[in-house]
Formats: C-alpha cells, structure tokens, sequence
C-alpha cells in the first residue's frame, strides 16, 4: 500500500513538471512568434520606406536629367552665339581697319576706299581662279515633266559623274538616281532610274549631290544638314545648323527652310532668321565635316522670293515679276565684294509654266537645272568674269 502511494505521488510530480514544461514551451513559442511578428511588420515597413526612397531618388533623377539636358542646350546655344559673334568679330577685323580719331579729307577717304576694294579684288584673285559672274541667259531647255509641282532635279556637281538625281516632293525619302541625263530624257517616268531609300525625309527643296554624296535638309525637332553617302547607302555625317529661330528662306517657297548649294568653291548654305526676318543669309560650309567656314548677312529681301544659286561665291536670288509666266534676278550679294548689287545686270528667265521651286547651278556644266511646276529645265548661262561687269 505504501508503494503504491509512493508510486502515485511520484506520478503526480512528474506529472506537474511535465506540465510545467508545457507551460514554458508554450510561453516561448508565442515570444517567437511575437518576435516573428514584430520582425514582419518591421521588415514591411522597412520595405515600404525603401520603395518612397526608390520614388524619391528615380522622381530626383528625372529633375536632374531635365535640368541637365537645358543646361546642355543653354550652353550650345550660348557656346553658337559665341562662335558666331567670334566669326563676326575676325570677319569684322580682315574687313575694317582701325578708323582713325581725327576729322580726314572726303577725298583722301574715297582714296583709301578705293584702296580697300582693290586689295579685296587682287586678294580673291590670289585665293581663287574663280571670278565669274552671270551676264544673261542664252539658251533654254524643257526636258520632260515627272513628278509634282514643287522639288528639285540636278546632276552630281562633282567631278567624273553623269548621275542625274531627281527629289520629287518636299517631304518625301526616296530620290531617284538616272544613270546619265540621257536616260533621265527617254525614260517613262522614272522607269530608268534606281530608287535611293533615305534614312529619313527630306524638307523643301534646298538639296544638292557633291562627289557621289546627297546633302538634304531633315528637320525635326531641329533643322539638320546630312551627308548621305550613296555608293554605301549610308549617312557618313550630319550637323545640326547653329542659327536659331529659322524661317522659311524664300517667301513663296515656304516648305524650303534652308537651300543648299554648290559652285566652284565648294558647299554653301542658304537661310534665314527671325533675328534678320526681312533678308537673306548665307553662309559657306565644309563639304567634308559640315562645319561652318563664315557666314553672311545679305540685303536681299525674302519677300517675293522664290529660289537662290550660287556661282563663284556670288548669291542670285530670283524673284517673281508682275508680267505672268516671268520672274528674274534682282538681287546678287558677292561675299568678295567685287561686284555690287547695283552693277549686276538684271537677268530674266524666259517664259515659265509656274514658278521655280528650285534652281541648282552645276559649275562643270555652266549649266542651272530648274523645277517648274514639275517641269525639268536647264538654261544656258553666259558668264562674264566680274571685273568686266
């Protein structure tokens, strides 16, 4: 009896520790997961401030890259104006002398003048054989008509090729290219030629074709200059062109923005401002990395006019006349100073179907290539050189 009271004691001792171990088990467990609860909803957070810190950082990011890229667009705009006016200031200085602080004669001043103009002359004679100048129109030519009113035509200006390009349109990416203007005369339409895919559209009309390469003029969001190289259907360069604030260059073609060109010389570019709305300018390119050389600010109006070509450094501007189907030259700038606008003779073209869109001068040929209202002509130049003007 003894022992088995003994026994049931020691039953209910062990029975009381084993429930007491429970009782610190359990008590442990819920600390755990009170812990564990605690880890989450701090782990939660954590990752709810670290995603506002991530927003935050991305939305200051954004603000950075916007204040850069005006920061950046400030500065070439500023670093333009500053080329610019540096270019103004040389060409101001090779130009004008220090004028003097002293009242001189009227007749001295016109002697040294005449002085000046002369240097002038024997320097670009000295620099270039070029010194020609249009003294009329001989001859004018009606090839064929293909395409629609307003584009462009003309062969490559360089040395040693026929081709002959035809841009039809001013918002269009496919030139045309005929093997010679042979082909270009007895071809239906374009049937004859290769179509040259662009890598982007042309704007206006203002494009020339230079030692197998299309110069055209692509505006987006800015008005760019490419280089097109056609034997690699590739773009080999581009540069977007420093003036600011551009308008149409020629008043009743208001689709070319700017007009590009080729003479003896080389590449030259025609355009115009808001700064100088009322007037032409020009300005002379490199034909190999596009940069530019000088530019100049011309007295020839927009108004009224229609296309513009370059011969040996001289700018012509043709304008339409009140007698229907005509239109002339009115207005010539020499960046020499050689020949002024007053000395010029006024050249006519001969009776038109519409008005030129576009007249590309070919220095091998003498020859100008107009777009007429979709009709492809030339005229023969008679050229004088400008000393005998």
């Amino acid at each position: 009896m003894r022992r088995l009271i003994i026994l049931a004691a020691l039953a209910c001792f062990a029975a009381a520790q084993h429930q007491a171990l429970i009782d610190y088990l359990e008590q442990r467990l819920l600390a755990i997961e009170g812990r564990i609860t605690q880890w989450h909803e701090q782990t939660a957070r954590y990752a709810s401030e670290l995603r506002e810190l991530k927003q935050q950082m991305l939305s200051q990011l954004e603000n950075l890259d916007k204040e850069k890229e005006v920061l950046r667009t400030s500065l070439d705009s500023v670093g333009t104006r500053v080329d610019r006016v540096e270019r103004e200031l040389d060409y101001l200085e090779t130009q004008n002398g220090v004028q003097p602080c002293v009242d001189v004669d009227d007749k001295l001043i016109e002697q040294q003048v005449t002085l000046v103009q002369e240097k002038q002359k024997a320097k670009y004679l000295r620099l270039s054989d070029c010194s020609d100048m249009i003294s009329s129109i001989k001859a004018m030519k009606i090839l064929k008509r293909v395409g629609g009113p307003k584009g462009m035509w003309t062969k490559d200006t360089g040395r040693g090729s026929g081709k002959v390009y035809v841009f039809n349109g001013t918002d269009e990416d496919t030139v045309y290219e005929f093997s010679s203007a042979q082909d270009f005369t007895r071809s239906a339409g374009t049937s004859l030629s290769t179509s040259v895919k662009l890598p982007s559209a042309w704007r206006g009309a203002g494009h020339v074709v230079y030692n197998n390469h299309l110069y055209y003029i692509d505006q987006q969001e800015e008005i760019r200059v490419l280089k097109y190289d056609v034997k690699n259907s590739s773009v080999t360069d581009s540069a977007v062109f420093p003036a600011q604030d551009h308008v149409p260059v020629y008043s009743l073609n208001p689709e070319t923005m700017m007009d590009l060109a080729v003479d003896e010389e080389g590449l030259w570019v025609i355009y115009a401002t808001r700064q100088n709305e009322r007037h032409i300018s020009l300005a002379k390119l490199d034909a190999r990395s596009l940069d530019m050389e000088q530019m100049w600010d011309t007295n020839c109006p927009r108004e009224n006019a229609e296309a513009a070509f370059v011969i040996c450094g001289t700018l012509y501007v043709a304008y339409n006349t009140p007698q229907p189907g005509r239109s002339r030259v009115q207005c010539v700038f020499d960046v020499n100073g050689m020949v002024s606008n007053e000395e010029a003779p006024l050249i006519y073209f001969p009776k038109r179907y519409g008005a030129h869109s576009s007249l590309k001068y070919n220095p091998q040929e003498k020859l100008l290539y107009a777009w007429d209202d979709g009709y492809q002509i030339l005229y023969k130049l008679v050229l004088k050189k400008k000393l005998e003007i």
